[in-house]
């Protein structure tokens, strides 16, 4: 790889780290991990060519296209946290990861409902990913901070809940979520 790619390749991992969290490689490597799965399945879980996949892995493109995907990642990173924590058992991953590549992205809020209490609401982690993921669709993480910036001065409050919902990590929105529930 020559000068000009390797700075291509960091400027996409770059870009990625602030649209999501972290280079995409690395997201996609825990997720195979996570989930026991290899490239070829975890491409067809998400909806992509395999030859995508690879060019999202290693920097070649910086963006995923289509927001249904998006939301695919979403949710199988939710996925692999409940399998680590033992709430969802391999079978049921198996069976999860079905309903994930079948998924058209649309809502997940009125989805299948597979990320529900008892009672039906939707987990706050869900709303707390939909929210992510519908600012995420309309700008970058860099835009959504400079108008938080510029929101700052007179409306912090809203600065706050862009940057936090807009380019923050889905830990510190669950957070923010709760503790502005009465």
């Amino acid at each position: 790889m020559d000068a000009a790619q390797q700075e291509t390749t960091a400027r996409a991992r770059e870009l990625q780290r602030n649209w999501y969290g972290e280079p995409l490689g690395a997201l996609f490597r825990r997720l195979i991990d996570d989930l026991g799965l290899n490239q070829a399945r975890l491409a067809a879980v998400l909806g992509l060519s395999a030859p995508m996949l690879s060019q999202l892995m290693s920097g070649q493109r910086a963006k995923i296209g289509n927001p249904a995907v998006v939301q695919r990642v979403q949710a199988l990173q939710e996925l692999a946290g409940q399998v680590a924590d033992g709430s969802v058992s391999a079978a049921e991953a198996t069976d999860r990861m079905d309903e994930i590549k079948k998924s058209q992205g649309g809502s997940v809020l009125t989805g299948t409902g597979q990320s529900t209490t008892s009672s039906g609401a939707p987990t706050v982690r869900r709303v707390v990913r939909e929210i992510q993921s519908l600012l995420r669709s309309v700008a970058a993480a860099g835009d959504i901070i400079d108008a938080a910036d510029s929101l700052a001065p007179t409306h912090p409050e809203l600065a706050e809940f862009l940057r936090v919902y807009g380019a923050g990590r889905t830990a510190e929105a669950v957070a923010h979520y709760e503790s502005h529930q009465s």
